[in-house]
């Protein structure tokens, strides 16, 4: 019996010992160390180089284990939790809000060796007027519009600067191809396509041209929201005139790659595996992008995005020294040439040059500025949603232009007050 007891002793005690290997202190069983690392990458390319990347790590630093946990569309929410109960990952993508959601998480990086070849676009973003640094870039977004390179030059189409001069080629290609390929394409069953239509246009609308700015009305909360119809118009007019497709509201994400390759769609919103993707599906579509198109007379066209897959260190971290060396290795420049070109994105660090699907691209827009995500920076949490779900509803006839700016005020209002 006093056996048994021992026994029953001593399972309790080891199931107590291995409970207390979890969370915070996971990774100290046999003197190592564990890093947990969350992020919001998506495609198995991007996994996997990332993956290779820590394994080479684990390699060279005996004793440090790399635990990366991809959570996909639950990221944010699990993120959420995580940072209520001041229980972060030690590692974490900011994934575009590396000062304004998880700033108060982030551990300074200013004093690693990377910062000194941070890209000059991307320091307002990751770097605050005290110097401090929140977040290491494995790439960067310049989002815009992606278009069939080959249709364009096979109907004399130059790649529009600006916003008449995109209208004026989408009619082009509804006549010229005698409704055969759709000039715009929109997946607008995800209602997340029809916001980024809002948000990347809303920049050029009210932000970057001089005569235009509207930065301090919005800041203040006092911007006059009837101008946001003009948006609501555009898109309005390319569905009246039928330059996007007809199943608008029903087309899915997964049938972008398929049509892009068949030749079917002239322009669609840039995602970046969209060029690999249909390269891979059809080998002779040649896909190219332009920043987004500027509206206003004398304007030029911007890139719209900045921070896109980072990695943070939790400033509560018990292994800071430990993850912020892998920050360290994965920023050499071997390292950040491999992530950047997995991930098809432009690299991050001046110090190297990443050869992806759209390079050539980049390199010929690249004075071209940068500019933040316009919800980033001037609307509360919540409204992006809320320009989806207009934009659906403006399609579906149920919304008009002026009601869709009304709806957009009221949400804004009551989101800012929240």
């Amino acid at each position: 019996m006093k056996k048994l007891m021992f026994s029953f002793i001593f399972l309790v005690l080891l199931a107590g010992t291995a409970a207390g290997c979890s969370g915070r202190s996971a990774g100290q069983q046999n003197g190592g160390v564990t890093l947990t690392l969350f992020s919001t990458m998506t495609n198995d390319n991007e996994k996997k180089a990332l993956r290779s990347v820590a394994d080479d790590f684990e390699k060279e630093n005996e004793g440090i284990k790399i635990d990366i946990n991809f959570p996909g569309a639950d990221y944010e929410n699990m993120l959420r939790v995580k940072m209520a109960a001041n229980d972060m990952p030690d590692l974490f993508d900011t994934h575009g809000w590396a000062k304004i959601r998880y700033g108060e998480y982030a551990a300074d990086l200013k004093d690693m060796n990377w910062t000194k070849h941070l890209d000059p676009g991307l320091k307002p973003i990751l770097k605050d007027e005290t110097g401090k640094v929140y977040a290491y870039p494995f790439n960067q977004a310049k989002d815009g519009i992606t278009y069939n390179a080959g249709l364009l030059k096979k109907y004399h189409i130059k790649p529009p600067e600006t916003l008449d001069e995109l209208m004026k080629a989408l009619v082009t290609i509804k006549e010229k191809s005698s409704g055969s390929v759709i000039p715009f394409w929109f997946a607008g069953s995800d209602k997340g396509s029809l916001a980024q239509f809002y948000d990347q246009l809303a920049t050029p609308l009210l932000i970057t041209d001089e005569k235009h700015n509207e930065k301090e009305a919005l800041v203040k909360g006092t911007f006059d929201w009837s101008e946001y119809a003009r948006l609501a118009k555009v898109f309005k007019e390319m569905q009246e005139k039928q330059l996007i497709n007809e199943d608008i509201l029903t087309a899915k994400p997964s049938q972008l790659v398929e049509l892009m390759a068949q030749g079917k769609i002239g322009f669609t919103l840039s995602t970046t595996s969209i060029g690999p993707d249909t390269k891979e599906v059809n080998p002779d579509i040649q896909l190219g992008i332009i920043p987004t198109p500027a509206i206003h007379k004398g304007d030029k066209p911007s890139w719209i995005g900045g921070e896109r897959h980072t990695i943070a260190v939790w400033k509560d971290s018990e292994h800071l020294k430990e993850a912020k060396r892998f920050i360290e290795f994965a920023a050499q420049p071997k390292n950040a040439k491999k992530i950047a070109e997995a991930t098809s994105f432009p690299q991050a660090l001046t110090n190297t040059k990443a050869d992806n699907y759209y390079s050539k691209f980049y390199e010929q827009y690249r004075d071209m500025k940068i500019e933040p995500y316009f919800d980033r920076v001037y609307l509360p949490s919540g409204m992006w949603d809320v320009m989806g779900t207009t934009g659906q509803e403006l399609l579906a006839g149920t919304l008009t232009p002026k009601q869709v700016s009304e709806k957009i005020k009221d949400e804004y209002i009551r989101l800012k007050g929240q």
